[in-house]
C-alpha cells in the first residue's frame, strides 16, 4: 500500500488566513509576560492581534497588588521590580487594528490612562465609563463605524489630541466644545453637515481638521480660533467664508474642493504660508489680498473660473508656487518675471494667447524669462517705477515703494553693497522685511542695523557669506531669518539673544553640528538645517526648546539617532531622510512623524 501524501495529511492542520477569535483565544494575549512588562512599563499594546473582544484578563493585571494583599516574606526577600511599590499603572494602552465592536464599561476602571488608541476597529459606540478616564490626553478613534459620541465624553478636560476620522459621524456632540485642553482635533472623513456653536471655545487649539464631510458653512466663531496653526476644511460643499483676520497665526490652509465663491480677506493673517483654494467657483483674485499677502510662499488656484491676473500680484514676492492651471486665463502680467522666489509656475489648461504653447511645455524658468523680456515702460508703470527709469537702473527702492507692505526687496539684483541712504528710506517707510537673497555678499550690510527695532524678516540666502557679523544679534525683534545656500559653519554665540526668533533656515551650508546658540531661541518653532554635514543630534540642547514643531535634519551625516528624540512630542513635522544611520528604517521615516517618534520612544531603554 501506498503511503498518504504528507501534503494532504497537513492540509486539516493549517488555519485559515483569518478567523473570528473565541474570547478565551483572546485571552490568551494576556500572558504571564505581558502582564510583568505591563507591570514594569504602564504600556499595554494589544495592536493587530485579531481581537473580537476586549480581553477579560486585562481588567485583573493589577490583582493583588496593593499592599493589603501582599504576603511579603522578609527573610526570603523579594524582586526590587516585583514589589508592589514599585509596579507602574496603566497609563499607554492600544487597541488598534483589531475587530473590537464593543468595549466594555471596564475600562473605566483605568483612572491613569494618558493614551488610549481604538484606531482600526469596528466599535460603533463608546461606553459611558470612558468619561472617567480624567487623565487622558491622547485619544484615537479613527477607522470605525462611531455615529455619536457617550453623554460623559466632556468629562474627559485634559485631552490635547482626538482623532475621529473616518467615523459615521453626522454632528458633532457639544461635549468636544468643552474639551479646551485640545491643541489637535481631526473629524475628517465622516458625515459632518455642521459644527456645534462655540467651537470657537477651543482657543489652544493648533490643528483642524474637517475636510471630507458634508459642510456647507463655517460658523461665526470659527475666527476665534486665534492659536489655530493648520486649518482644512478641504472637500466640502463650503460657499462662503468667513473673513480669516483673526487667525493671526494661521499658516496652512486647505479649502479646496468646495463651492466657495470668491477669496474672503485674509487682511491680519501674517503668518499665512499656504493657501489651497483650488477646485472652487473663484471668478477673481482681490487687489486686496494681493496687496495684503506679502508673506505667501504657495498659492493654489486651479480648476477656478478666474479670468484676469492683477497686476499686484507681484506683490506677492515670497511666492515660491502658483498653481492657476484649468481657469479661463487669457494673459498673465509680464512683471510676474519680475517674482523673485517663483520656482513654480503651473497655467496649463488656460486660453493663454501670449505665450507660445512650446514655451509654456518647457515649464517655468522659460515662462518667466519670456514675461521679463515683455516687459515695457507701461509695466513699470503699474509697478511705480517711473518709466523714464529702467528697472536695470532703478536697483535700490525709494520709500514711497517701501511703504507697500513695508518691504526693502533687493532680491536678484546682483549686488553686493547697499548703499546707506537706503536703510535710510527703508527705516522711514517702517520697514519690517528685508529680502537680500540671490546676490553676491561676502559681507551683511551694516546698514541693516538702523532697523533694528522693527526688523522681523530677514532673508540673506543665496549669497557668499562665510561668517556672520556679532551685531545681527542686535536684531532683536527678528522672527524669520534665512541663511540657506551660504558657506557658513558656525553662527555667533550672541545669536542666543534672539529669542523672539521662530523660524531659522540653515540650509545648504557647511554645518558640522547644530550651533549651541540654537538652544538658547527659546520662542523657536521651526528649525531647517538639512544638507548640511551635521554628524550627530543633540537632545540635551534640542530638548530646551519647548516650542520646536518642525525640524529638518535630512541629508546631513548622522549615524545615530537618539531614542530620547522620541520624547519630544511637540514635534510636527520631523524629517531624518538621507542620512546614514541603520535606525529607524527607511519604512518607518516613510509614514511619518508621529510613527518616527513613537518608535523611537520604543528604544528608549527602561
Amino acid at each position: 500500500m501506498s503511503k498518504p501524501s504528507k501534503v494532504k495529511s497537513r492540509r486539516k492542520y493549517i488555519s485559515p488566513v483569518f478567523h473570528l477569535q473565541s474570547k478565551d483565544e483572546d485571552d490568551q494575549h494576556i500572558t504571564k509576560d505581558v502582564v510583568k512588562n505591563v507591570r514594569k512599563t504602564g504600556h499595554l499594546n494589544l495592536s493587530s492581534k485579531h481581537l473580537a473582544s476586549v480581553p477579560d484578563r486585562m481588567f485583573s493585571i493589577y490583582a493583588q497588588t496593593d499592599e493589603s494583599q501582599v504576603d511579603i516574606d522578609f527573610s526570603r526577600g523579594i524582586k526590587e521590580d516585583e514589589a508592589w511599590w514599585n509596579i507602574k499603572t496603566l497609563t499607554n494602552l492600544d487597541l488598534s487594528s483589531n475587530v473590537l465592536t464593543h468595549i466594555p464599561g471596564k475600562i473605566g476602571m483605568f483612572q491613569d490612562l494618558v493614551i488610549l488608541n481604538l484606531q482600526d476597529n469596528l466599535l460603533t459606540e463608546l461606553p459611558e465609563e470612558i468619561g472617567n478616564l480624567t487623565k487622558l490626553t491622547r485619544l484615537c478613534l479613527n477607522h470605525n463605524k462611531i455615529n455619536k459620541l457617550p453623554k460623559d465624553f466632556n468629562k474627559l478636560t485634559e485631552l490635547k489630541y482626538l482623532s475621529m476620522s473616518h467615523n459615521y459621524l453626522e454632528c458633532v456632540s457639544k461635549s468636544v466644545v468643552d474639551l479646551i485642553m485640545l491643541e489637535k482635533l481631526d473629524m475628517s472623513n465622516n458625515a459632518i453637515q455642521k459644527l456645534p456653536p462655540g467651537i470657537g471655545f477651543l482657543v489652544r487649539l493648533m490643528e483642524l481638521n474637517i475636510s471630507n464631510n458634508k459642510l456647507t458653512e463655517l460658523p461665526p466663531d470659527i475666527v476665534n480660533l486665534r492659536g489655530l496653526l493648520k486649518f482644512d476644511i478641504s472637500n466640502n460643499s463650503i460657499r462662503h467664508m468667513p473673513d480669516m483676520g483673526e487667525l493671526r497665526k494661521l499658516q496652512w490652509l486647505y479649502a479646496q474642493h468646495n463651492d466657495i465663491e470668491y477669496i474672503p480677506s485674509f487682511r491680519g493673517c501674517e503668518q499665512l504660508q499656504e493657501l489651497y483654494l483650488g477646485n472652487n467657483f473663484l471668478k477673481e483674485i482681490p487687489i486686496e489680498f494681493c496687496e495684503t499677502m506679502t508673506h505667501l510662499k504657495i498659492l493654489e488656484l486651479r480648476d477656478n473660473q478666474i479670468e484676469v491676473i492683477p497686476v499686484e500680484i507681484t506683490n506677492l514676492f515670497h511666492l515660491s508656487k502658483f498653481d492657476i492651471t484649468n481657469n479661463d486665463i487669457k494673459e498673465l502680467p509680464n512683471t510676474m518675471g519680475l517674482m523673485p522666489h517663483l520656482q513654480t509656475l503651473k497655467v496649463d489648461g488656460n486660453k493663454l494667447k501670449q505665450i507660445r504653447p512650446d514655451i509654456i511645455q518647457t515649464g517655468t524658468n522659460r515662462i518667466m524669462k519670456y514675461l521679463r523680456e515683455k516687459i515695457s515702460e507701461e509695466d513699470l508703470q503699474a509697478m511705480n517705477i517711473p518709466s523714464d527709469v529702467s528697472y536695470d537702473c532703478k536697483i535700490f527702492p525709494d520709500r514711497y515703494t517701501m511703504r507697500n507692505g513695508n518691504v526693502l526687496n533687493l532680491a536678484m539684483k546682483d549686488i553686493s553693497e547697499i548703499p546707506e541712504e537706503c536703510f535710510l528710506e527703508a527705516k522711514e517707510a517702517n520697514v519690517t522685511s528685508v529680502d537680500l537673497c540671490k546676490n553676491k555678499f561676502h559681507n551683511v550690510p551694516s546698514g541693516l542695523l538702523l532697523l533694528s527695532d522693527r526688523l522681523t524678516e530677514l532673508n540673506l540666502s543665496s549669497n557668499r557669506l562665510c561668517e556672520l557679523p556679532d551685531f545681527l544679534s542686535d536684531l532683536t525683534m527678528l522672527k524669520f531669518l534665512d541663511l540657506s545656500k551660504n558657506q557658513l559653519n558656525s553662527l555667533p554665540e550672541n545669536f542666543s539673544k534672539m529669542v523672539f526668533l521662530r523660524e531659522l533656515v540653515l540650509n545648504n551650508n557647511k554645518f558640522t553640528k547644530i550651533p549651541s546658540c540654537v538652544f538658547d531661541m527659546v520662542g523657536l518653532e521651526i528649525l531647517l538645517i538639512k544638507e548640511n554635514g551635521v554628524e550627530e543630534i543633540s537632545i540635551e540642547g534640542l530638548k530646551l526648546l519647548k516650542r520646536l514643531a518642525t525640524l529638518d535634519l535630512s541629508n546631513n551625516n548622522i549615524h545615530v539617532v537618539p531614542p530620547e528624540l522620541g520624547n519630544m512630542t511637540q514635534l510636527r513635522c520631523l524629517e531624518l531622510k538621507g542620512n546614514p544611520f541603520r535606525q529607524p528604517r527607511y519604512a518607518i521615516l516613510e509614514q511619518g512623524t508621529d510613527t518616527i517618534l513613537s518608535y523611537l520612544r520604543d528604544k528608549i531603554p527602561i
